[in-house]
C-alpha cells in the first residue's frame, strides 16, 4: 500500500481487492467510502509489525537487560551488575536466552546448570547463585535452575514468558538435563497473608480461586510445586519472602552411561512357584535351590525371588510334634541355606530375594527374608506384621525395621506376605525410590492368597511401581500348620495405557510348579508419573496428611501371642471334646 508524504495511507483495498484513490473519486459500492482517519485505524501501518527474534543474548545486550529488570524490580534490587551478568554469560553461555523484536531485546531468561544434590531442597537464591558470582554453576550437573525470566511491561500480553520457558525446555532435553528448577516468587500472597498460609495460597492458586501473577503463569507451563521454601528472598517483601520451589522433569532425560555398570532401565526377574515335597536332608533342599537359580540365571535375570517359608519341608526333619518347637528347630537350618544362597548369587551371577526363613535370637522367633547380591554382599527385610496364626502356633514377632535396598537394577522393597497388606509400608519405599517390589508369601487357601493379590495390584497402582508375589504349592503331610499350600504367582503394573490392559505383566500356572519371567521398563514408571492419565504419587493431599516412621516399641506382639496362646488352648479344648 503506497503512503503520502505525510505518512498517512493514500489508497485503500476496494471490496474486488483492487487500489481506489481516496476522497471524492472513490467508488461507490453499496457502502460509504472510508475517510481517511477510518483508513488510518484499520491500516497496519497504524500499528508497527512485530518480528521476534529468540536467540542467545550477547556481552552488548547488557544495556537493554540492565532497562528491563529497572522496570521489571523497581521495588527490589533492580537489574544485575555489569560483572554479574559478564560472568553468566562466561559460565554458560547457551543458558542465557533473549527475544528481541525488530532488533530491541524485550525479554530474557537467565539460568545455570547445578548438581541439585549439593543444594537440597532448602537452599536460598542467594546460596545458589553463589551471590552473583554464579561459580555455583556446574558442567556436569543434573538440573537447569532458572535464575530469572522478565518480560518488559510493554510487551506482557504476546506470551513471551512462554517463549522463553519452552526454550528452557528444549535446552534441558537437549542437555540431558534431569529436570528445571526455580524459585518462584508469589507476589500475590500480600493481600492474602493475614488470611491463609503460603501453603493455602498456593492451594488456591492451582484450583484457580486465586490468580497469583507469577504462579499461576508457572502452573500452566508444566511446572509443579515441590515445597514452600521460606527466606528464599529476604527483601521479597511482596511474597513475605516466601517463594514456591518449582520443578519440571524432563521425561527424556536419560542416565550418562558408562561403558561397563550401568544401572539398568529394562530388567528382567525371575520368580519361582516352589513345589513343596518331602525331603530327606538339608542337601536335598540345596540341590532344588541350586535348580531353579540355574535356569532363571539361564534366562539372563537380574534376579530370582524364592516364596515365604520355602525351607518348611525341613521342619519334617527336626521330629517334633509341636509347631512351635518344630520352627525353632528349622531356624537352625536358616544361616547354612543363607550362606549357600549367598554362594549361588555370584557365581550364577543374579541378585536372589531368598523368600523368607525363621530365624530365632535372644529368645525371640523372627520371620527374615534374605538380598542376596551378585556383588557377594547380603542385606535382610524382617516381617514386621506377624498374622495371628503365626502368633498362635509358633510365637513369632515382627522386626521394627523397614528397608530399601539398593541394587543394580536399581531400588528395590521386599514385604513379606502380610506386610503387603498395609499400604503405609510401600508407600514409605516408594516415597525412597523403590520401583520394584518384592513379595515371597505362603498361602493355604484361595481367599488367603486373594488378599495377597488384591493388596499387590493396589500397591502397584498407588505407588507407580511393579510388585512381584510368589508363593508354594502342593502339601506337606507331616508339618502343622504348613500342611497345604495354593500360590498363583504373579508380576503386577500400575494401570494406564503404558502397561498391560489388565496391569497383569505375567502371572503362573495356579498350584503348579513352575518359574516366571517377566520384563520390566523402568523407564514407562517415569512417564507414567509425569503425564499419566492420572499421577498418584503426585497429586497426594500432603497439605492434609502425612506418614511418618516411629521406632517406639508397642506392646502388640506380646497382646497377640497371648491372645494366640488362649485361641490355642481353646482349639486343643475343642479338640479333646470331640474326641471324647
Amino acid at each position: 500500500m503506497a503512503t503520502s508524504s505525510n505518512g498517512k495511507a493514500s489508497a485503500a483495498a476496494s471490496s474486488n481487492g483492487k487500489a481506489t484513490t481516496g476522497g471524492s473519486h472513490a467508488k461507490k459500492v453499496g457502502k460509504p467510502a472510508l475517510t481517511p482517519s477510518v483508513v488510518e485505524r484499520l491500516t497496519p501501518t497504524a500499528v508497527p509489525a512485530h518480528k521476534l527474534v529468540l536467540r542467545t543474548l550477547r556481552r552488548s545486550d547488557f544495556k537493554a537487560v540492565k532497562e528491563i529488570m529497572d522496570k521489571v524490580y523497581s521495588n527490589m534490587e533492580g537489574a544485575w551488575a555489569a560483572d554479574e551478568f559478564a560472568a553468566l554469560l562466561r559460565k554458560f553461555p547457551e543458558g542465557q536466552i533473549g527475544i528481541e523484536d525488530n532488533g530491541r531485546l524485550v525479554a530474557a531468561a537467565l539460568a545455570i546448570i547445578v548438581q541439585y544434590s549439593d543444594f537440597g531442597d532448602r537452599h536460598t537464591y542467594a546460596k545458589i547463585t553463589g551471590h552473583g558470582k554464579f561459580d555455583t554453576h556446574n558442567d556436569n550437573g543434573d538440573t537447569l535452575y532458572g535464575v530469572d525470566v522478565f518480560v518488559d511491561p510493554e510487551y506482557r500480553s504476546l506470551r513471551l514468558g512462554r517463549r522463553l520457558y519452552d526454550a528452557r525446555k528444549e535446552l534441558c532435553e537437549n542437555l540431558n538435563l534431569r529436570a528445571m528448577v526455580a524459585g518462584g516468587r508469589i507476589p500475590g500472597y500480600a493481600q492474602y497473608a493475614n488470611e491463609m498460609t503460603p501453603a493455602k495460597y498456593v492451594e488456591m492458586v492451582r484450583n484457580k480461586e486465586v490468580v497469583d501473577p507469577i504462579l499461576t503463569f508457572q502452573l500452566s507451563n508444566e511446572f509443579h510445586v515441590r515445597k514452600i521454601i521460606r527466606g528464599y528472598l529476604p527483601y521479597d517483601s511482596e511474597s513475605k519472602a516466601f517463594a514456591t520451589l518449582l520443578e519440571w522433569i524432563n521425561v527424556y532425560y536419560e542416565e550418562e552411561e558408562k561403558l561397563i555398570g550401568n544401572t539398568k532401565s529394562n530388567v528382567r526377574i525371575g520368580i519361582v512357584q516352589w513345589q513343596m515335597r518331602a525331603t530327606r536332608s538339608l542337601e536335598d533342599l540345596l540341590q532344588q535351590m541350586e535348580f531353579f537359580v540355574d535356569t532363571v540365571s539361564g534366562y539372563k535375570a537380574d534376579c530370582v525371588m524364592f516364596p515365604e517359608f520355602f525351607n518348611a519341608p525341613l521342619m519334617a526333619l527336626t521330629n517334633e510334634d509341636s509347631p512351635a518347637v518344630a520352627i525353632r528347630a528349622m531356624a537352625a537350618f536358616t544361616e547354612p541355606i543363607k550362606a549357600k544362597m549367598m554362594e549361588l548369587a555370584v557365581s550364577y551371577n543374579i541378585n536372589i530375594v531368598a523368600g523368607s526363613m525363621p530365624v530365632y535370637e535372644d529368645g525371640k522367633l523372627f520371620n527374615v527374608a534374605y538380598l542376596c547380591r551378585r556383588d557377594g554382599t547380603v542385606d535382610e527385610q524382617y516381617k514386621l506384621h506377624v498374622t495371628p496364626d503365626e502368633a498362635s502356633y509358633w510365637g513369632m514377632r515382627g522386626g521394627d525395621k523397614l528397608k530399601c535396598f539398593d541394587t543394580d537394577f536399581g531400588k528395590i522393597g521386599i514385604l513379606v506376605c502380610y506386610d503387603v497388606e498395609f499400604p503405609e509400608l510401600a508407600r514409605m519405599l516408594s516415597d525412597e525410590g523403590v520401583k520394584i517390589l518384592f513379595v515371597p508369601f505362603w498361602t493355604d487357601t484361595k481367599n488367603a492368597y486373594q488378599r495377597v493379590r488384591i493388596c499387590a495390584q493396589a500397591r502397584a497402582i498407588e505407588n507407580e511401581c511393579y510388585v512381584a508375589i510368589t508363593g508354594s504349592v502342593g502339601n506337606l503331610p507331616r508339618v502343622e500348620n504348613m500342611d497345604i499350600q495354593y500360590s498363583q504367582s504373579a508380576v503386577f503394573s500400575p494401570s494406564d495405557f503404558a502397561f498391560p490392559h489388565d496391569a497383569i505383566v505375567a502371572e503362573a500356572t495356579p498350584n503348579t510348579e513352575m518359574t516366571l519371567i517377566a520384563d520390566l521398563d523402568l523407564d514407562l514408571l517415569k512417564d507414567l508419573n509425569t503425564s499419566g492419565a492420572v499421577r498418584n504419587l503426585r497429586d497426594r493431599r500432603k497439605d492434609l496428611y502425612s506418614l511418618g516412621w516411629t521406632v517406639k516399641k508397642s506392646d502388640r506382639d506380646d497382646e497377640l501371642l497371648s491372645q494366640g496362646t488362649e485361641e490355642r488352648i481353646t482349639r486343643s479344648r475343642r479338640k479333646a471334646i470331640a474326641a471324647g
